[in-house]
């Protein structure tokens, strides 16, 4: 089995999804992202791994479920703070994000047995997924983070390794506000759809 990693912020006004803002105001955009966050963790517990670790950028909080080792993120770039996460691994290892709350345990049910490394590309050309049989951080370090060229740089890297990739599904990151929306129709019963809701009816638009 793999062991399964999200990395993450502490979901706090004005430290997460600011580009939900506007429409929506810090603290409902900071709710979201604690919907999202907790959508995610649910689909790993599911999931069957060998471990469950959340990389953090800041505290636990009540959306955390049992069952996780919780490690702090390290300084520096994106690329640097992926890079270490895997760097805490000793056998295969998928990594995810918290921003696609639509992601199932069956998404997350990997096998390296005919592949070396797995990427989930993103629809906005990065990815939400990076999978590695054997965890180097060095295939990610210098990778440039949060452009439309992210996934296609990062593949290049694995391929130019020697390694034989597997694609998951391709996903829509939860950015803006349209994201959001999608997404929510996607999953339509999970926290971050009843909490898009809450907001909506509130008033947001």
């Amino acid at each position: 089995m793999t062991a399964l990693l999200v990395i993450a912020k502490e979901p706090l006004p004005g430290r997460v999804k600011t580009r939900l803002t506007p429409p929506f105001t810090p603290r409902e955009a900071a709710g979201l992202a604690a919907a999202a966050l907790a959508d995610t963790l649910h689909a790993v517990a599911a999931a069957p791994a060998t471990r469950r670790v959340l990389v953090l950028d800041g505290a636990p909080g009540p959306w955390l479920p049992p069952g996780f080792e919780v490690l702090p993120q390290c300084a520096g770039g994106l690329d640097e703070r992926l890079a270490d996460a895997f760097a805490h691994c000793s056998g295969p290892a998928l990594l995810i994000g918290m921003d696609t709350p639509q992601v199932t345990p069956e998404l997350l049910s990997v096998d390296f047995a005919d592949c070396d490394a797995y990427l989930g590309p993103a629809e906005d050309g990065g990815f939400w997924a990076l999978g590695l049989a054997e965890p180097d951080p060095a295939l990610l370090r210098g990778v440039p983070m949060s452009t439309a060229e992210t996934g296609a740089v990062q593949r290049d890297r694995l391929l130019a390794a020697g390694l034989r990739v597997r694609e998951l599904p391709r996903l829509r990151d939860v950015d803006t506000a349209a994201d959001a929306r999608a997404v929510a129709a996607l999953a339509p019963h999970g926290r971050f759809a009843a909490r898009l809701a809450r907001c909506t009816t509130a008033g947001t638009r």
